[in-house]
């Protein structure tokens, strides 16, 4: 189908990745645990777009950039991981407790931006990109690939298992701190907790070899 090899071994690796802890999944769960299951979801449709490009790029070749020029990867590297220590340390200074936004107290300008930080996030995460580009073709027969169509399966593929696997996550995180949203130090616990956990992944990007 499509010069699409081992279809069902393609769905079994992608449920396994997408069990796998990383930055993307400490961004839903931060989101969920301390502002609900709405500021969940948000963060879910805000990464699930940035794999989107991603996706669009491997299929159409832009990737090959990041994995030929050290110089472009280095670039996107950095950027990405000064954006996650500045949400971090934005996190830790706001003053307004993670608690103190529950959902019914959303504004759409607050949903946008936990939107835009999610697709901010993982597109400026080159190693999302290179994934894609490495990961795709294994399950691609070269001798009869069509065009770009094989990669928009397979990453259409993906990103519906990511989906459903965060949309259960953010559930699952929501409702399991309920309970805790009236409680003011919880709440800044996690807050600094969530500001922290940023800072480390972006100098953990920051840092790692290509």
């Amino acid at each position: 189908m499509f010069g699409i090899e081992n279809y069902t071994g393609f769905i079994i690796a992608a449920i396994i990745l997408n069990l796998t802890p990383g930055v993307d999944t400490m961004y839903i769960l931060t989101r969920s645990v301390s502002q609900g299951r709405r500021a969940g979801l948000v963060s879910v449709a805000g990464i699930m777009t940035g794999c989107v490009v991603h996706v669009l790029c491997a299929a159409f070749g832009l990737s090959l950039i990041l994995s030929t020029s050290t110089t472009a990867f280095t670039i996107i590297k950095w950027a990405g991981a000064i954006y996650l220590i500045f949400l971090g340390l934005k996190t830790l200074m706001d003053k307004q407790t993670a608690f103190e936004t529950a959902d019914n107290k959303f504004a759409p300008k607050d949903l946008i931006k936990i939107y835009r930080q999610g697709v901010i996030t993982n597109v400026l995460n080159p190693k999302v990109a290179l994934f894609f580009l490495s990961f795709l073709p294994q399950f691609i027969n070269s001798q009869a690939v069509q065009g770009p169509l094989p990669f928009l399966v397979l990453g259409a593929t993906f990103l519906v298992t990511s989906s459903i696997w965060c949309t259960v996550l953010t559930g699952t995180a929501a409702l399991m701190t309920r309970t805790l949203r009236n409680n003011r130090r919880v709440g800044l616990i996690l807050q600094k907790l969530s500001g922290t956990i940023f800072i480390g992944f972006g100098l953990k990007l920051a840092f790692d070899s290509q």
